[in-house]
Formats: C-alpha cells, structure tokens, sequence
C-alpha cells in the first residue's frame, strides 16, 4: 500500500471508532425510568412539575415514552455537568416511587438527598393478619404515626403496602429507618417515639 492509501484506511477506520464510541456515550448517557401503571395517571398530571425544572434548571432532554411508558432522560450540550443525570433519575424515581413533586425536588436542589427503601419481608417474614397490624403500626391512625417520625427526623416516608421508602438526608434517612424497622419488628409507638427523640436530640446538639 502507499502511503496515501494507509493513511485514508488509518482515517476511516479511526472515524468509525470515533463514531461508535459516540453512539455508545450516547447510549450509555440516556437514563429509562419505567413508570407502573397505579403511577401513570399521577405522572401525565404532574408532567410539566417533572418536566419543568428538568429543562429549565437543569438543561436536560426529557420526554415521555409513551410507547413503553417510561420517561428518558438525557443530557443536552447545555447540561452543566453530567451528575444532574443521576440526579434527574432519582428524581423521577422518587415521584414514581410516591413522593409529591415538591419533596422529591429536593433531590435536584440538594446534595445530600437520598432515597432508601426496603421491604417488610426483608425485617421479618409476616402474613395476613400479622402483616396488616405491622402496616397498621407503621402508619398509625389517620398516619399519626409516619408523621410523627417525619417530623422528628425531617425525613419523607411513603408506606406503599408492604415497601417502604424514605427520602432524606444520609444520616436522618437511617434514622427513620430503624424507627421503621422497630416497628416491624412490634415495638410500640411511645416506645420508638421516646428512642428517637433521644437520638435527634444528640444529633441535633453536635
């Protein structure tokens, strides 16, 4: 071969590369949250709550895949850093995992904002009327409870059936979570409630 010829070879393979390593990036950048059905009907009413500070803030690609019904995420050329990305996706996560938008967002506007969930299984193994008392005793009446723990640990708690999500801070997030998993295990409610004050107190003097 010459050595126009190799170097017009060594171009276009190099362009190839190039080529696919984009589409790959690409690819790799795009984020799918699948929304299930009991959500869908929430999502298409608070689309512009999501949608919003989504482009306008953080200056992503958003739309609503109505095909396979998930909302897709990617970055633009304006996108300010590529961890928005992950933080797009937790948001969305959040709303789909039951959160209102105006707490969810704290996600987009905070650093540390987690989500964490689990399920009573994962604590103990419970059935039918012994299941139902454990739901009833983590929300308490008319949700007293789940409330009441919201409001000592500034932590957001969504009771769906037998899952359990909270979104916070890291700290206050596990928190909340041994203040649930107490109570899966059957300790009484004064009794979590006078630990947990203890707690938040020490927290709250350091």
């Amino acid at each position: 071969y010459s050595f126009c010829t190799l170097l017009l070879f060594l171009t276009v393979t190099m362009s190839k590369v190039f080529t696919e390593k984009k589409k790959k990036d690409q690819k790799d950048d795009l984020r799918k949250i699948k929304i299930p059905q009991h959500r869908y009907t929430a999502l298409k009413k608070s689309w512009m709550e999501l949608y919003t500070p989504l482009v306008e803030k953080c200056h992503l690609e958003v739309r609503m895949n109505l095909k396979n019904r998930s909302v897709e995420i990617r970055p633009s050329k304006a996108t300010p850093e590529i961890g928005l990305l992950t933080k797009a996706e937790d948001f969305v996560k959040a709303f789909v995992l039951g959160f209102e938008v105006q707490d969810a967002i704290a996600i987009l506007r905070l650093d540390d904002i987690y989500l964490d969930s689990f399920e009573v299984k994962d604590v103990k193994t419970l059935e039918g009327d012994s299941l139902s008392r454990c739901i009833g005793r983590m929300s308490g009446s008319h949700g007293a409870t789940k409330f009441a723990i919201e409001r000592l640990t500034r932590v957001r708690i969504v009771i769906a059936d037998t899952h359990i999500h909270m979104l916070g801070s890291f700290q206050n997030t596990k928190i909340a979570r041994d203040a649930m998993v107490d109570l899966v295990r059957g300790s009484p409610a004064t009794k979590v409630y006078a630990k947990l004050r203890g707690i938040m107190n020490k927290v709250n003097d350091n």
